[in-house]
């Protein structure tokens, strides 16, 4: 299957000169994609690969062929040099060596600003890429937005969107639509992130408690944090709690949704909602459909925001008299849509209606699992409107 990333990745290989960033979490294709459009490939992970990047810039450009003329500039790959303690010193010398004799894809990283430490020595070096599981529209085509973000609505096949809710969107277990292979793959997957990505780029000490954190917290997707509680829960203390969320984010076990406000002090004090990046775990149907719908916003507004169409944030919207909407898109600042989740329920929101108003948003959608698919553009409607999840989905990225 091709994948998005691809196409956004190519498209950057041939009209940029800086490094391509791939983030994103585990097992969500990132080698895969990179690896297909490389030249060359050096992992951290291969022995030989590593000796060779500690030997510097000088020894891998000689094992990728970069010394000897060429009439085509290939693509490098790196993965998971993240793991290399000077990794930054050692991309910034082969990228200002040799950015004039080959295109340069880095995989593997988690958020860098997790990691970053003091200046970035990378600045204008690098563009970043922040890839995601499938999603309706990535389903669909590859095809990549215009300036109106939104494309025409398309029907996903029955089966594709019944294997999407059913298995979540990583690639592996969407395709194999197995229990076994999916239980299997989901307990590999948690247990690689606690026991490895967090002992090897964090300092918890504690990871039986992360890991006992990680499973509250896939009992709580689509709720709300409230930190005092989870700390009780895992016998730490509140501001360690708070912490431990952060790296389960920044390690994509999941991610947090803040509250919308004009007044960003205000914002800075309310708690945030949480959300799993693997909806397939979650029981609970509407904690799975709206933790799904979460997903699938947060990919658009990433993927809009690196390609340079804007900058979006991905909010929801709670007020002091308890109303409430699952989520809002900022576009450059302003609200732009909001959207409430709901099984089954057609009848738009009074709290749509209130928020729309409040917020000036100019499209406020319910978005209904159940409806069946209707072929019309949803961004067509000002005011408050039923829209099946189908069809809305299928307009983002």
């Amino acid at each position: 299957m091709e994948r998005l990333y691809g196409r956004i990745l190519r498209d950057h290989l041939h009209q940029h000169r800086q490094m391509a960033f791939v983030s994103g979490p585990r097992q969500v294709g990132k080698t895969t994609t990179c690896r297909a459009l490389g030249d060359r490939y050096f992992s951290w992970d291969l022995a030989d690969h590593s000796r060779l990047v500690t030997s510097g810039p000088t020894a891998v450009a000689e094992a990728a062929g970069l010394l000897v003329l060429s009439d085509a500039k290939p693509v490098v790959v790196f993965d998971e040099l993240h793991k290399y303690p000077r990794w930054k010193s050692f991309l910034k010398g082969f990228f200002d060596l040799h950015e004039q004799d080959c295109r340069i894809l880095v995989t593997g990283l988690s958020r860098l600003d997790v990691f970053r430490k003091g200046g970035d020595s990378l600045m204008g070096r690098y563009f970043l890429y922040r890839m995601h599981p499938l999603s309706v529209a990535e389903l669909l085509g590859t095809e990549l937005p215009d300036e109106s973000l939104w494309r025409l609505p398309r029907e996903l096949a029955h089966d594709q969107w019944e294997a999407l809710l059913r298995w979540g969107g990583f690639p592996e277990p969407w395709e194999k639509a197995s229990e076994t292979f999916s239980r299997r793959w989901r307990n590999l997957r948690r247990t690689q992130l606690i026991r490895e990505d967090a002992r090897d780029l964090t300092r918890i000490q504690e990871l039986p408690l992360l890991e006992i954190m990680a499973r509250l917290l896939e009992e709580r997707s689509a709720q709300t944090i409230t930190y005092a509680n989870l700390a009780r829960d895992v016998s730490v203390s509140p501001h360690t709690a708070r912490s431990w969320v952060d790296t389960l984010a920044a390690l994509h076990f999941g991610f947090c949704v803040k509250p919308w406000f004009r007044n960003i002090a205000s914002s800075l004090r309310k708690e945030p909602k949480w959300f799993l990046r693997d909806w397939s775990v979650i029981p609970d149907e509407g904690q799975r459909f709206e933790t799904l719908v979460a997903c699938h916003l947060l990919k658009a507004v990433e993927g809009w925001t690196d390609l340079g169409l804007g900058t979006f944030e991905l909010r929801y919207l709670r007020d002091k008299q308890q109303r409430e909407i699952d989520f809002l898109i900022v576009r450059d600042g302003r609200p732009w849509f909001l959207v409430e989740a709901k099984l089954s329920d057609a009848t738009p929101s009074s709290s749509l209606h209130h928020f729309q108003k409040q917020t000036g948003a100019p499209h406020a959608f319910q978005i209904v699992r159940d409806l069946s698919y209707v072929e019309a553009n949803a961004f067509e409607r000002s005011t408050p409107v039923a829209v099946p999840a189908k069809t809305l989905l299928s307009q983002l990225l």
